[in-house]
């Protein structure tokens, strides 16, 4: 539950608006529900800021449909990694459920919670090919349901370096940058040296026999040379957004 929706119940509460059973049933789940197979924390928004995410990877179908329903009494949820089957189960339940083939995430929000976005502080999503996209997009879906306003610029990897010179406005003017790259992972280095923005490195597992499954590109952004770059595991654009969320923030 979010900070404000216990406060808006609170004064539901002195106003009388509510009865105390009321406000004992919206709260009964609180800290967290069991629902056998998961315990899902309803607390996690006022500890951390954003509410729990589901994980679909090696869950069943109504496991991912169970729990995206259970959730959704928060109002947002987010599930990564989830297959167009777990989507058409969410949707049967929530209609109003949004997929991203690409990304392979479902994202629910309640028009009521919709507010307007802070445009002037955003991230930028980078990516080196077209084969990294998925990724990128994972972290761009990430970053929009946390509240970011996030702008995209894809295919602008080192081989063609001039692609990236030909953006250099766009990329001056974000807060932070999430950089996406397989192959040989050089594209974090290059635009850490052009900017004085935090840069989150992404290695995806994009790449011939010796980027062995993303662990080259890992390693090429872990001993970058250009400073204020940082690295998160292979493929996680998920944990990239995140933590451009809270710089951002």
């Amino acid at each position: 539950m979010q900070r404000d929706k216990i406060k808006e119940l609170l004064e539901s509460l002195q106003n009388q608006q509510i009865s105390i059973d009321d406000a004992l049933l919206r709260l009964e789940n609180l800290p967290f529900e069991d629902l056998g197979f998961a315990k899902l924390d309803h607390h996690r928004t006022l500890r951390r800021g954003y509410p729990e995410v589901v994980f679909c990877q090696n869950k069943t179908v109504d496991q991912v449909k169970s729990i995206v329903l259970h959730l959704s009494r928060q109002n947002m949820v987010l599930a990564t990694r989830a297959t167009p089957e777990m989507y058409a189960a969410v949707k049967s339940v929530l209609p109003i459920a949004r997929y991203n083939e690409p990304a392979r995430t479902i994202t629910v929000k309640k028009e009521e919670e919709s507010v307007e976005i802070d445009k002037s502080s955003h991230i930028l999503v980078l990516c080196a090919g077209t084969s990294d996209i998925p990724v990128a997009e994972e972290a761009v879906e990430t970053a929009s349901f946390m509240g970011n306003h996030v702008e995209k610029l894809y295919d602008v990897g080192v081989a063609g370096l001039h692609r990236l010179l030909n953006n250099k406005k766009k990329i001056d003017d974000a807060n932070v940058l999430i950089v996406v790259a397989g192959m040989d992972g050089a594209l974090p280095s290059v635009v850490g040296g052009l900017v004085d923005k935090p840069v989150i490195a992404v290695p995806t597992s994009v790449g011939y026999g010796a980027s062995f499954q993303g662990v080259g590109p890992l390693l090429t952004m872990l001993t970058s040379c250009a400073p204020g770059v940082t690295v998160v595991n292979i493929d996680n654009g998920f944990g990239a957004a995140y933590f451009a969320s809270m710089i951002n923030k």
